[in-house]
């Protein structure tokens, strides 16, 4: 991907970002589908994992200089005390191999110049509608 468009979409360089998941060329993740759980007797059943280039962001950085890209996430979660243990992580990536930015809003479409697409509503219908 184009070290341009990417400081276009991320804001400029040295500059965080807003959410985003960032595609990579690379299994750079092991993803779970679901949460482990423990059967009768104590038996453990672990939900399957798989590799995946796909890592979800809170914030991106852009260092254009050192070719490389900076993506922060943070995770919460409770102990078995009830309280919360927050876990920051920081990934730093070649730029050569980011393939994608993903953002959950259009709002990046002005950051390029464009006007988001007009995309028709579903259609709503009433239960016991007949359609067709």
């Amino acid at each position: 991907m184009d070290a341009g468009l990417i400081e276009k979409l991320l804001g400029g360089n040295r500059e965080w970002s807003t959410p985003c998941v960032v595609i990579l060329d690379a299994e750079a993740a092991v993803k779970t589908p679901g949460p482990d759980s423990i059967m009768g007797g104590g038996q453990k059943a672990y939900a399957p994992r798989y590799a995946s280039g796909r890592i979800e962001a809170d914030a991106c950085c852009l260092l254009k200089e050192h070719g490389a890209l900076l993506m922060v996430s943070q995770q919460s979660n409770k102990d078995n005390t009830g309280s919360v243990v927050v876990k920051q992580t920081l990934v730093v990536a070649d730029l050569a191999h980011v393939v994608g930015l993903e953002f959950p809003r259009l709002g990046l479409l002005k950051a390029l110049g464009m006007t988001p697409p007009s995309i028709p509503e579903d259609a709503h219908y009433r239960p016991g509608m007949l359609v067709g």
